[in-house]
């Protein structure tokens, strides 16, 4: 018995300017299911490395558990409750509580230019695109929040955002360095990160592609690059129109 087999659905929408046409995304069990267990995880303070040891299964599964492009057995579901201090029952529930909070993504922006950020907050506006997204303009401020140094020592173990968009250009510690940073960190490493650049020559895009990083967009960042972008990374279902409570672009 696989989890495909489970039939539960829920709709949401962006809205694309212009054509006021609204681009469906389903999310299933499955994804609901990589968040619950992403939650939990994060909860208890362990990475995937460890969680999959834990559960005597390949980190890479858990990842693209988490990420729901895996439909997960019923042992393996099994042995990952039993990982994350739950029963099977407690872990379904957790997945399928309609909580809006936890099926939108943060996205951060990382991004020095004050004209080019507010060209993005623009395109998500126009597109209502309201998902939280936290702007940081240099390189060596995404790393402390990102890994809860520095200033944002009180973030330490809290959940990452689930994706970054990250200028290439950037000041005291560059977007270079920040992405290899990331990747080489098991922390960080599967975070989708889209790199912006102001040309397909930029000379870094190889390299990028080689650390896993190989989605970018040229700038300035518009709905359609973006969601160009976010549909090749199997992330298009996250752009959703939150509740009306929901924290919107800061």
């Amino acid at each position: 018995m696989i989890l495909s087999t489970i039939v539960y659905c829920h709709s949401l929408f962006v809205v694309c300017p212009g054509k006021m046409s609204q681009i469906m995304a389903t999310i299933d069990l499955k994804i609901l299911l990589g968040m619950a267990i992403k939650t939990q995880r994060t909860s208890l303070r362990i990475s995937q490395e460890e969680l999959a040891h834990r559960a005597g299964l390949h980190r890479t599964y858990v990842s693209d558990l988490e990420r729901g492009v895996r439909n997960p057995s019923m042992d393996s579901i099994e042995k990952l409750a039993r990982a994350l201090q739950l029963s099977i029952s407690t872990l379904f529930e957790q997945a399928s509580k309609d909580d809006g909070a936890k099926q939108t993504v943060e996205i951060l922006l990382v991004q020095d230019n004050p004209r080019d950020v507010e060209q993005t907050k623009q395109s998500f506006t126009q597109a209502r695109i309201t998902n939280p997204v936290r702007v940081i303009h240099n390189g060596a401020e995404a790393l402390d929040f990102l890994f809860g140094a520095g200033a944002y020592a009180t973030r330490r173990g809290d959940p990452h955002p689930q994706v970054v968009l990250l200028d290439l250009n950037l000041p005291k510690s560059g977007g270079l360095e920040l992405l290899r940073r990331l990747k080489a960190d098991e922390r960080t490493r599967d975070i989708p990160v889209i790199l912006l650049t102001a040309s397909t020559r930029d000379r870094d895009i190889g390299e990028c592609r080689r650390l896993g990083a190989p989605n970018y967009i040229v700038k300035p960042v518009g709905f359609h690059n973006f969601s160009e972008a976010t549909a090749r990374l199997s992330l298009d279902w996250m752009l959703i129109k939150p509740n009306a409570d929901m924290p919107a672009i800061t």
